[in-house]
């Protein structure tokens, strides 16, 4: 019997033996750049003529690796191999599918700091943030390992004289698995053991901007034994391979985490059933959010403005659960205001390979472009009170920016800008700042910082996310503690890390034998 389910240490980093052991790290990945990465179908790889490189966007000049593309006939035949091996992997006893879970998660605690240093490198992450990154792919493993044991043992029915009734959940078929670039080893990790150990084969379309750690992630199933072809691996373009994939009448789900505007069209795709088609597709879906920091007029200030910095310029602002909104009542404001300010100056911006950084680049070229024509657009909606500017030209680095006195109906506030900028809204009352919150298509995570009960327990009936957090950060859900997943064109709501979640990966099938 396994021991219960508990998340996963943090490194602490001001202990100078961690810093040292993660420049070896650092080292080591960074000797190994630049490699070819096939295709892996059925065990089987593909190197393709089509190849794209993914980069550092720290450095632009430095090659992370270069991956082969998939096509739609490749893609047909990952389809096609995932349909096959389902035949036999859904016959697979439920606890040896969450043995290989059980595997990968004791490998990848022992090179914790190897898969953290290449999401150093490829997605621009800090020492911090990629090692709170890799401990929640621990995390999911393992919480996800024990989920599929405790469904698998009998359920309670009431009972029927002269009747035996069992309810049990059988596995899905074949699943599409599409995770995002922001969290590219936590939520393509989560995302995929959900899937593969609930008896479902796999195939995973990772993010083209951070393909190299799906890659080596691929790596770490077949050195677990995992069966060829229960995961493929499948990089590609989205508008071709990726629409190939929705449609096909044997992908019996879709599992996704990205933008609002990929996500519904996947929705929309998914709902038409194509030739051949005996099922209704299901489709988990994650979409983002706008997300606000509510701040009563009875509220710790220092709290308030500490909660505010960390959640807003983590990872660059480039989290779907992230602070891009503050609402703070009128008395309180310009406190609140001020210190913040004075604690996201402080905040260094460098290569995240430096430990002394607390924020690095954002993504790409387009999300640069993106970012700064927003920042613009603040300038005209708001006023402008730090930041706005660029960091080192050999990276995609943003200043962490704010803008003051934004109307709760401005772009910057309803528009998902998905970098390190924050709009400050004014409001008169809490019922007011509680209006203003909910006054957005989105519905992924909020906060509320008060001293006051009796506010605290109306923004539990009214303020409308998934996720709510009363005096913390609106960013940082725990696996098991704090099951992620939003309303509205936030998604599905699928609470990652939460008891349901394997639920959406399964049905329920209620057999009755008569005597």
């Amino acid at each position: 019997m396994r021991s219960e389910f508990r998340n996963e240490t943090f490194v602490n980093f001001k202990e100078a033996h961690n810093n040292v052991e993660y420049d070896a790290a650092l080292k080591k990945v960074e000797a190994e750049l630049g490699k070819d990465y096939p295709l892996i179908i059925g065990g089987e790889r593909i190197m393709t003529d089509h190849k794209i490189s993914s980069i550092n966007p720290a450095n632009k000049t430095q090659v992370i690796g270069v991956v082969s593309q998939a096509d739609i006939h490749i893609a047909e035949k990952a389809i096609q191999t995932a349909a096959a091996t389902f035949e036999t992997w859904k016959r697979t006893d439920p606890n040896e599918r969450a043995r290989y879970l059980y595997r990968a998660a004791a490998i990848l605690r022992r090179r914790k700091h190897e898969f953290s240093a290449l999401m150093t490198f490829e997605a621009g992450k800090t020492r911090v943030e990629a090692d709170v990154e890799t401990a929640e792919a621990i995390d999911f493993l393992e919480f996800y390992a024990r989920e599929m044991q405790r469904l698998s043992q009998p359920h309670p029915l009431t009972v029927s004289a002269e009747e035996e009734n069992e309810l049990y959940y059988i596995p899905l078929g074949v699943g599409v698995v599409i995770p995002p670039w922001n969290f590219p080893l936590a939520i393509m990790a989560g995302m995929t053991s959900a899937a593969l150990v609930s008896g479902n084969t796999v195939v995973l379309k990772p993010a083209s901007t951070t393909p190299i750690i799906a890659a080596k992630f691929m790596s770490l199933l077949e050195e677990v034994g995992l069966p060829a072809g229960v995961v493929n691996f499948l990089p590609g373009p989205g508008g071709q391979v990726g629409d190939y994939l929705v449609d096909h009448p044997l992908t019996r789900f879709i599992s996704f985490t990205g933008s609002r505007d990929v996500g519904l069209r996947i929705n929309e795709r998914a709902a038409k059933p194509n030739p051949g088609q005996k099922w209704i597709k299901r489709v988990v879906a994650e979409m983002g959010g706008k997300d606000a920091i509510v701040v009563d007029k009875e509220a710790d200030l220092d709290l308030a403005a500490d909660t505010i910095t960390l959640s807003a310029f983590g990872f660059s602002g480039q989290k779907c659960s992230a602070c891009s909104r503050v609402i703070v009542h009128e008395d309180v404001y310009d406190t609140v205001l001020e210190r913040v300010v004075e604690r996201a100056s402080k905040l260094v911006m460098s290569d995240p390979a430096d430990a002394a950084a607390n924020l690095g680049p954002v993504i790409d070229e387009k999300a640069y472009m993106k970012i700064r024509e927003y920042i613009e657009i603040g300038k005209q909606e708001g006023r402008l009170v730090l930041g706005g500017g660029t960091g080192d030209p050999n990276g995609f680095f943003i200043e962490p920016t704010i803008f003051a006195d934004v109307d709760s109906n401005a772009r910057i506030s309803q528009e998902e800008i998905f970098g390190p900028v924050v709009a400050f809204t004014k409001a008169k009352s809490f019922d007011e700042a509680l209006d203003f919150a909910n006054n957005t298509d989105y519905g992924l995570t909020g906060a509320v910082i008060s001293s006051n009960g009796a506010n605290l327990e109306k923004a539990r009936r009214e303020f409308f996310v998934g996720n709510l957090y009363f005096n913390r950060k609106c960013t940082g859900a725990l696996v098991g503690t704090h099951p992620f997943g939003g309303f509205n064109m936030s998604g599905t709501d699928s609470k990652a890390g939460g008891r349901d979640y394997l639920l959406l990966f399964t049905q329920a099938k209620l057999v009755c034998d008569r005597f």
